[in-house]
């Protein structure tokens, strides 16, 4: 008997799936078809289909204003309100600090970097622009007149707070 048990069991549990099998279903009488399917994939493609190619757009141009622009939040890297096409940016050479070192900002007029820029993490002051900071375009970046492709709805702080109170 111990050795039909195991036996029964299996034939059971084989039983009962049987009856709870899916039933099989029918494809549809005609295909189906989704119109305009593809032809806008995204902002980017600009309103060309998928299997069209675009002509490019013109190259956007750098803003040259040499202006300083105002910043949006507290901490916000400033924008390089200048062309930076052919300058040096290497281990060894850093065409921005000509301008932008604390001993040459006033000759030039132009912003020294802040004193942030100098700062080791932990926290010890140096002579020279800090390793981590060395890379000026990892956080600044030069302004171009090309057309936004997604809608920005950002707030800075003061804007929000001025709607708060309205």
């Amino acid at each position: 008997m111990r050795r039909l048990a195991p036996l029964l069991l299996v034939a059971l549990v084989a039983s009962c799936g049987q009856r709870h099998e899916e039933q099989a279903r029918r494809a549809p009488s005609a295909p189906v078809v989704v119109e305009n399917a593809g032809q806008q994939i995204d902002a980017i493609r600009r309103g060309v289909p998928v299997d069209k190619e675009a002509s490019p757009p013109q190259m956007a141009r750098v803003e040259n204003f040499d202006q300083r622009r105002p910043v949006n939040y507290e901490l916000q890297p400033p924008t390089i309100p200048h062309a930076i096409d052919n300058y040096q940016l290497t281990v060894n050479t850093n065409r921005c600090m000509l301008c932008h070192t604390a001993s040459n900002a006033e000759r030039f007029q132009a912003p020294p970097v802040s004193d942030a820029h100098y700062l080791t993490r932990e926290g010890k002051v140096l002579e020279q622009i800090s390793p981590r900071r060395y890379f000026c375009v990892q956080c600044h970046v030069v302004q171009t007149d090309a057309p936004t492709l997604v809608a920005n709805g950002f707030r800075g702080i003061e804007n929000a707070a001025a709607e708060e109170g309205q």
